[in-house]
């Protein structure tokens, strides 16, 4: 059963990033979010009568205001790549870092859901580090006693990013032509709008979803239509 929009909340943390911003876009044009909080490094440049907007530091931000998370669904969006962050070290500590401290801050204040973007191949075991990182934060987050937690496997991410990215937009542009090739097993590997994976979000938190549950990306797809 769906809470009513004076009670229901959400808590956004990524809102300028790809999946983040259409996820906040969704979550401010759905009225049964009462209120929509975002925590950020920088502002969403949106204005709306039911959004909460705090900038700064996330990590700060995560200990000054616990209380926001009390009965909230919590939409996790934070990500980068190693090339962006710099290191593995810096990649890991918003891959996987941030995430956690939010879904411990989160678990303690209260909130209900937390759905987590994680990515396709997400895995504790790899020897592919990207892929080590994801896993170990889906293993973190999930360990956590949410009423439900979404981990959210996205293959190649399709949108625009606002950045520049050649190699990535090189892969955005061949991943249509290769999609009919990927059938069967391999559907879960076929680039997916963002939007799409921002949708099925809400759409996971509105149907309450409960337990640990991790949604590979040709459900992401169905989900999200």
């Amino acid at each position: 059963m769906n809470e009513s929009s004076e009670s229901r909340s959400a808590v956004l943390l990524g809102a300028t990033g790809l999946v983040g911003g259409h996820c906040l876009e969704i979550l401010l044009g759905d009225e049964r979010y009462g209120r929509v909080t975002v925590l950020g490094r920088r502002a969403s440049g949106k204005a709306h009568p039911r959004l909460v907007e705090r900038v700064g530091e996330v990590e700060r931000l995560l200990d000054e205001h616990p209380s926001g998370f009390a009965g909230a669904d919590v939409f996790c969006c934070l990500g980068t790549t190693i090339r962006a962050a710099g290191s593995q070290e810096a990649f890991r500590s918003v891959d996987h870092d941030l995430p956690v401290k939010a879904a411990r801050v989160a678990s303690a204040a209260g909130a209900r859901h937390f759905l987590l973007v994680s990515a396709a191949g997400a895995d504790a075991g790899s020897r592919i580090f990207y892929n080590r990182v994801k896993g170990e934060t889906e293993a973190a987050v999930g360990a956590l006693p949410f009423v439900g937690v979404a981990l959210l496997r996205p293959s190649l991410l399709l949108g625009d990013r606002g950045e520049r990215r050649p190699a990535e937009a090189l892969a955005q542009r061949v991943a249509p032509l290769l999609s009919p090739l990927l059938a069967g097993p391999l559907r879960r590997y076929r680039a997916i709008h963002a939007r799409t994976v921002a949708a099925a979000m809400v759409r996971l938190a509105e149907e309450g979803v409960s337990g640990t549950r991790a949604v590979e990306s040709d459900q992401i797809e169905r989900l999200g239509r």
